[in-house]
C-alpha cells in the first residue's frame, strides 16, 4: 500500500511538473517565436552568400583575363578608383581575391557613434565600394552597400536592423530562450514506453491523415532530430551576444585561466621613399610569401605613423596571419595572429564563425547549416499553429457550454456500440436481480440464476 501511494504521489508530481513545463514552453515560444523565425530565415539566406554574391553581381566581380595575364600595379588601380569617387572620400581598404578572374574591391567604410540611433544605418556614415578591373583600371561599378540585400540580411540576423548595441541583445536573449524551449520541448515530447517512442520518431502519415496531425508531427519529429545540432549552432551565436558567455568559453578552453592579450604598438618610420610604391611592394610580398591565400585584406594607413595592415585569409584558418608593413618603405614590421601563438580560447574564437555558418565543413557543412536554420525557423510556425488550434477549440467549447466535443464523443461511442452489436448477434441471458416486496418497501436481494434459459 505504501509503495502504491508513493508511486501515485510521484506520478502526481510528474504530471504537475510537466504541466508547468508546458506553460513555460508555451509562453517562451510566444515571447521569442517571431525573433527566432527571423533569425532562422536570415540564417538560411546568409549561409550561401559567398557563393551567391558572384552570381548576382558577376558584372562587378568577374573580369576577363587578358593574354598577358599580368595585372596593373595595385597603386595605379587605387589611384583610378580614388579619382572616380573624389578626394573627399578617401578609400581606406583594398580587397584582393586571389583569383585571376576577379576584380579589385576598394572601399570606404566609416562608422559614427550615435547614442540616440535606433536603426543600424544611422551609425554608418559611409559604406562605399568601388569595383576595378585589375588589368585595365576600368571602373566596373560604384555602389553604396549600406542597404544592399545581403547587408540587410546580415544586420537583420545580428540585430533585427536595430542599432547593434541594442539589437544584438534582443537576438541574444531570444536565442537563449530558444535553447530553453528546445530543452523543455524534449521533456514534453519524451514518450513513456518503447512503443510510443517508435510512433513519435517517424512520420506515419496515411492518405487520410489530417493536416493538423501532419503539422503536429513536423513540430515534434523535426524538433527531436535537429535539437542537439541546433542548440550547438545557437551556442556559437551566443558568443557574439554576451561577453560573459564568450569569456566563460575562453576561460574553460584555457584550462580555467584568464589570459589577457598584450597590445603591440607598431608604427611606420619616415624614411626616404623608394622608386616603387610601398603598396605595390606590399602586394608583391603577399603574392610571393602567401601565394596560396584566398583573400588579401589590405587596410591603408590613416595617419603619418600608421602602417599598412594586411590580413591574409586562407581556406584553412590555421594558416591565417596578420601582417603590418611600413607605409613608406613597404618593409615588414610585424607578424601577428599566427595560429601557434594563439591561446586555446583564441582558437575557439577563430573557428566560431565557420562553425556557426557551417563553413567548417565546406559545401556539405553549409548545406547542413542551411537546413538546421530552416528547421529552426519552422518550429515557431508549427508551434503557433498547434497553440492556435487548441485555443480555438477551447473558445468554441466555451461558447457551446462545453458540450460540443462531448456530444461528438457520445455519438461516436453509440455508433461503435451499434456496430459491435450487429457483429456479435442477440444478447445472451444475464443474471437478473429478484426483488421482493415488503412492508418497508422494495429491498434488493442477492441475484439468482435466471432459469428460463
Amino acid at each position: 500500500m505504501f509503495l502504491q501511494n508513493t508511486r501515485h504521489y510521484i506520478y502526481y508530481l510528474y504530471m504537475n511538473l510537466k504541466k508547468l513545463i508546458r506553460k513555460v514552453h508555451l509562453w517562451l515560444g510566444l515571447t521569442s517565436g517571431l525573433v527566432v523565425f527571423v533569425l532562422g530565415t536570415t540564417g538560411c539566406l546568409w549561409v550561401f552568400q559567398e557563393e551567391l554574391w558572384p552570381i548576382v553581381h558577376n558584372d562587378l566581380l568577374l573580369v576577363k583575363e587578358p593574354a598577358s595575364g599580368n595585372p596593373l600595379p595595385i597603386s595605379q588601380n587605387l589611384q583610378a578608383a580614388q579619382q572616380a569617387v573624389g578626394s573627399e572620400i578617401p578609400l581606406n581598404q583594398v580587397t584582393v581575391i586571389n583569383q585571376k578572374n576577379r576584380s579589385y574591391q576598394l572601399s570606404n567604410r566609416t562608422h559614427i557613434e550615435q547614442p540616440d540611433a535606433i536603426w543600424y544605418w544611422e551609425e554608418i556614415e559611409r559604406n562605399l565600394w568601388v569595383y576595378v578591373n585589375p588589368y585595365t583600371s576600368e571602373i566596373l561599378g560604384i555602389q553604396d552597400e549600406t542597404l544592399h540585400f545581403f547587408e540587410v540580411i546580415r544586420f537583420l540576423h545580428m540585430s533585427l536592423l536595430l542599432r547593434y548595441e541594442m539589437g544584438h541583445k534582443i537576438t541574444g536573449w531570444a536565442t537563449l530562450i530558444f535553447i530553453i524551449m528546445l530543452t523543455t520541448g524534449l521533456v514534453l515530447w519524451w514518450p513513456r514506453n518503447n512503443k510510443a517512442f517508435k510512433v513519435r520518431t517517424w512520420f506515419r502519415w496515411k492518405s487520410d491523415t489530417k493536416w493538423k496531425r501532419k503539422n503536429y508531427d513536423l513540430h515534434n519529429i523535426i524538433g527531436f532530430y535537429s535539437m542537439f545540432l541546433v542548440i550547438f549552432i545557437a551556442l556559437t551565436g551566443l558568443m557574439w551576444a554576451f561577453s560573459w558567455f564568450s569569456d566563460g568559453v575562453e576561460w574553460i578552453a584555457n584550462g580555467g585561466k584568464t589570459i589577457k592579450e598584450e597590445a603591440i604598438n607598431v608604427e611606420s618610420t619616415i624614411t626616404q621613399h623608394n622608386s616603387t610604391h610601398p603598396l605595390d611592394m606590399v602586394h608583391h610580398s603577399l603574392k610571393t610569401d602567401h601565394s596560396e591565400a584566398k583573400v588579401y585584406y589590405i587596410n591603408l594607413p590613416q595617419d603619418s605613423a600608421g602602417t599598412i595592415g594586411t590580413y591574409v585569409a586562407y581556406e584553412d584558418r590555421t594558416k591565417n596571419v596578420y601582417l603590418q608593413f611600413d607605409r613608406y618603405s613597404g618593409a615588414l614590421l610585424h607578424t601577428g595572429d599566427k595560429w601557434e601563438d594563439k591561446t586555446n580560447g583564441e582558437k575557439v574564437w577563430a573557428y566560431n564563425f565557420d562553425i556557426h555558418t557551417g563553413a567548417i565543413g565546406g559545401i556539405v557543412g553549409k548545406t547542413i547549416a542551411f537546413f538546421l536554420s530552416l528547421f529552426s525557423a519552422s518550429l515557431p510556425v508549427t508551434g503557433f499553429i498547434i497553440w492556435f488550434g487548441r485555443n480555438k477549440k477551447k473558445r468554441r467549447l466555451k461558447r457551446t457550454g462545453g458540450t460540443g466535443g462531448a456530444k461528438k464523443v457520445v455519438e461516436a461511442k453509440e455508433g461503435e456500440k451499434l456496430k459491435m452489436n450487429r457483429i456479435a448477434g442477440p444478447p445472451k441471458p444475464t443474471l437478473k436481480p429478484v426483488i421482493k416486496k415488503s412492508e418497508q418497501g422494495r429491498l434488493p436481494v442477492i441475484p439468482v440464476q435466471d432459469k428460463r434459459g
